[in-house]
């Protein structure tokens, strides 16, 4: 999918008319369960979001990014993290929480090391930067470490280091986020659910994609199960008293479950060392939520480390990480991580997005 920049206002301004005004609508809708689902092409959503932003005190190239972001993110089927965040995220750039004429500035001020300032704007712009610089500095060193502070929700990370893979790069990638899980053993929250992505090419074909949140389950989910009213299992977060709770809004005002218990939490504190630690970010505990306008920036921070594979495994190495892929993938029951969303996001390029009615009402409702 390539949807870049909003600098076409006058196709973002009319796309979004189409949707508003009367006259033949570019989406139809089907009942489903009570929900209504909307159908949406992936330009117009793209105009949707855009537009919306543009409104809201974001300049048009930082809300091309952005719709790109939240739009590839929908395609792949993590709505946690598209359409639903254009509310949260435009009411940031019109309070000032978040500085929709940010330009992110970047230094190296050692050979493998690029450091970005992301000045309290969106995250996307910032990686944008990263994805244009760090390949040339990876291929050149064999390694390169990317340091982003003064950032924002780092979205769908797997959608980032994706695009390093199909550079030719190895990539694992590191985000912190607002304080939302406990060390184990406690209560207080100090961790956010510090979501960790890695990805590799394996020659021809979509690279392999690890994804995961370190809580239980991505926050997003239950930010998505509040707006629609609906209950969540009992198992994926606590409450401020530390009791497993249903309640979305007591489980977003309490703490969420790690994965994999004591263990999950231990990463969670390596993501916030890698992620906020070493890049002069701010630490979870000490972020702004990113569901509200209240507050100052989240000052949130990234690390990436992009790795050439030539490098570190000499020629024949594609081969051998195609090899182990395809053994893998042998199992009729297996399949290999990421491709579920990068047939998601190739079914949507025909067919478009569904997308739930009370998500457009939403987004129209920002005026």
């Amino acid at each position: 999918m390539v949807l870049q920049g909003c600098g076409a206002q006058d196709l973002c301004v009319g796309a979004f008319a189409r949707l508003m005004y009367p006259g033949p609508p570019p989406l139809s809708s089907r009942h489903y369960l009570k929900v209504t689902i909307m159908k949406l092409a992936l330009s117009d959503a793209h105009a949707l979001v855009c537009n919306t932003l543009l409104r809201c005190n974001v300049d048009p190239d930082n809300a091309g990014s952005v719709a790109t972001a939240l739009v590839t993110a929908e395609a792949a089927g993590q709505g946690g993290h598209g359409l639903r965040r254009v509310p949260a995220y435009a009411a940031q750039a019109r309070a000032g929480k978040v500085d929709g004429h940010a330009k992110p500035v970047a230094d190296q001020p050692f050979p493998a090391v690029l450091r970005i300032d992301a000045q309290f704007g969106f995250a996307y712009p910032a990686l944008d930067l990263m994805i244009e610089r760090l390949p040339d500095i990876a291929r050149s060193q064999g390694i390169a470490v990317a340091a982003i502070h003064k950032s924002h929700h780092a979205g769908v990370m797997g959608l980032t280091v994706e695009k390093l893979a199909e550079a030719g790069l190895a990539a694992m990638m590191f985000a912190n986020a607002p304080a939302a899980m406990a060390p184990w053993g406690g209560r207080r929250p100090m961790f956010g659910t510090n979501p960790i992505a890695f990805a590799t090419p394996i020659g021809d074909g979509d690279p392999i994609v690890i994804d995961l949140a370190l809580s239980k389950v991505a926050r997003g989910k239950i930010m998505a199960a509040k707006q629609k009213g609906v209950p969540i299992p009992d198992d994926w977060a606590l409450d401020v008293d530390g009791n497993p709770t249903t309640d979305a809004v007591r489980a977003l005002e309490g703490t969420m479950v790690p994965a994999g218990g004591v263990k999950g939490a231990a990463l969670a504190m390596m993501v916030e060392m890698l992620a906020a630690g070493l890049t002069g970010a701010q630490f979870g505990h000490q972020s702004s939520s990113l569901f509200d306008d209240k507050g100052a920036p989240p000052a949130l921070g990234q690390m990436v480390i992009a790795i050439d594979p030539v490098a570190v495994g000499g020629a024949g190495i594609i081969d051998h990480l195609r090899y182990i892929a395809d053994e893998i993938a042998l199992e009729e029951t297996v399949r290999l991580p990421g491709r579920r969303g990068q047939n998601a996001r190739r079914d949507a390029e025909i067919q478009g997005l569904d997308i739930e009615d009370d998500v457009i009402a939403a987004i129209e409702a920002i005026k």
